[in-house]
C-alpha cells in the first residue's frame, strides 16, 4: 500500500515543484525585459507543463508501483492518450504564445495601421491552422494506440487514394472555403479592421476564419459569409491602400438657393466639426431637374467612421440653417404666377374647365 501512495504522490509533488519552479523564472525574466511579451506569455503554459510531466512519471513509473496490477493494460493505455492529448495542448499553447509576440513586437515597431491589421489577420490564421494540425496529428496519435485501429492501417491507407477523391467531391465547397482563406490572410485581401460594403450592408470586419467572415455592421449586427464569397465577388474595402477617405452630401433645393453663402456656411461647419481633416471641401450644383437642382457638398476625413461623423454634420447643419436662414431655398410646390415676359404681354391664369354633372 505504501509504494502505490509514494509514486503517486512523488510525481505530484514533483509535478507542482518544477511548474512553480519554471513560472518562477519565467516571472523573474517577464520582470527583467518588459518589453518583450514571450516571458509573460509562456506562463499560460504552466497548466499543460505540469499535466504533460505528471503523465509521464506516472506512464513510466505505475508498473513498479503495483497499481491495479489486474488492469495495467487499460492504465497504461488511459496514460498514454493523456500524455498525447497533454503535449498537443502545450504545443498548441507553445506555438501560440510565440506567435503573439512576435505579432506584438510588429505592432509596437510599425504605425501603419494597415500593415499591423494584415499582420493581425496572417497570425490570426497561422494559429488556427496549427492548433488544427497539432490537433489531427494527436487524434491520430491516441487512435494508433488501439491495437484494431494498427491492424486497420494497411487497409487505410491502400483505400486513402479513392477515400481522398470522395471526401474531396463530398467536401468541396469547405475545401473552396479552406483555400479562400488561406488566399484572403497572405494575398492581403480583406484584413481584420478593415471597413467593407457587402451585399449593401456597410461594416468592419470583425473576424476571420478559415472558413467564415464575420462583418460587424454599425447598428451591431453580425452578419457572417463563407470567405470564398470575397474571392468570387466584388466588394468594396473603403481601408484599403489607406484609410483616409472623401465623402458627398447630397440636397435637393430649390433654384433659388444661395450658393455663395451656403459655400462659407459648409466651410464654417467644417471647421468647427473635429472629425473633418481639413484635406478638401467643395460645393457644387451637379444636377438640376424643372423643380429643384442637386446641391453636391464634398468633404474628407481620416477614416470611414470619421467620414460618416463628418457626412451627417454636414447635412444637419446646413439643413437647419437653409430652413432658419434661406427657408425659400428649400424644395416646394410651386403654385406662384408665371413671370411675365419682355414683352409686356401679361399672362393670365386659365382656370381649367371642370364637366358638371347633375340630374336630367
Amino acid at each position: 500500500m505504501l509504494r502505490p501512495l509514494i509514486v503517486v504522490g512523488g510525481s505530484v509533488v514533483l509535478t507542482l515543484a518544477v511548474g512553480w519552479v519554471a513560472d518562477w523564472a519565467l516571472r523573474r525574466a517577464a520582470d527583467r525585459r518588459p518589453e518583450q511579451p514571450l516571458w509573460e506569455l509562456l506562463r499560460r503554459c504552466r497548466l499543460p507543463l505540469q499535466l504533460v510531466l505528471c503523465a509521464a512519471m506516472l506512464r513510466g513509473s505505475y508498473a513498479q508501483a503495483e497499481i491495479a496490477e489486474g488492469h495495467s493494460v487499460g492504465i497504461g493505455r488511459a496514460l498514454t492518450l493523456v500524455l498525447i492529448a497533454s503535449v498537443a495542448w502545450l504545443a498548441v499553447r507553445i506555438s501560440a504564445a510565440v506567435v503573439e509576440s512576435s505579432y506584438a513586437r510588429y505592432a509596437s515597431a510599425h504605425r501603419d495601421p494597415a500593415r499591423v491589421r494584415r499582420v493581425r489577420t496572417q497570425v490570426t490564421l497561422i494559429q488556427r491552422v496549427v492548433a488544427a494540425v497539432v490537433g489531427v496529428v494527436a487524434v491520430a496519435a491516441m487512435l494508433l494506440t488501439f491495437p484494431a485501429m494498427q491492424a486497420a492501417g494497411a487497409s487505410l491507407l491502400a483505400s486513402a487514394g479513392v477515400l481522398g477523391i470522395v471526401a474531396g467531391v463530398a467536401a468541396q465547397s469547405t475545401l473552396a472555403n479552406l483555400f479562400a482563406g488561406l488566399q484572403i490572410a497572405f494575398g492581403d485581401m480583406v484584413r481584420i479592421g478593415d471597413t467593407v460594403v457587402v451585399d449593401g450592408e456597410w461594416g468592419v470586419v470583425d473576424e476571420i476564419t478559415l472558413t467564415f467572415l464575420t462583418v460587424r455592421t454599425w447598428d451591431e449586427r453580425r452578419i457572417t459569409m463563407p470567405v470564398s464569397y470575397f474571392t468570387s465577388k466584388p466588394f468594396e474595402n473603403w481601408s484599403r491602400g489607406g484609410a483616409q477617405m472623401t465623402g458627398t452630401v447630397f440636397l435637393q433645393l430649390d433654384h433659388t438657393a444661395p450658393m455663395a453663402a451656403m459655400r462659407e456656411k459648409l466651410h464654417e461647419i467644417l471647421r468647427e466639426c473635429a472629425a473633418w481633416d481639413g484635406r478638401d471641401w467643395g460645393l457644387a450644383v451637379t444636377d438640376t431637374t424643372p423643380n429643384t437642382m442637386q446641391v453636391r457638398a464634398l468633404v474628407t476625413a481620416k477614416d470611414a467612421d470619421d467620414i460618416w461623423t463628418v457626412r451627417v454634420t454636414v447635412r444637419e447643419q446646413l439643413v437647419a440653417w437653409l430652413a432658419e436662414k434661406h427657408p425659400y431655398a428649400l424644395p416646394r410646390v410651386n403654385t406662384a404666377w408665371a413671370v411675365e415676359p419682355p414683352d409686356g404681354d401679361h399672362p393670365h391664369p386659365v382656370t381649367p374647365h371642370v364637366p358638371r354633372t347633375g340630374r336630367g
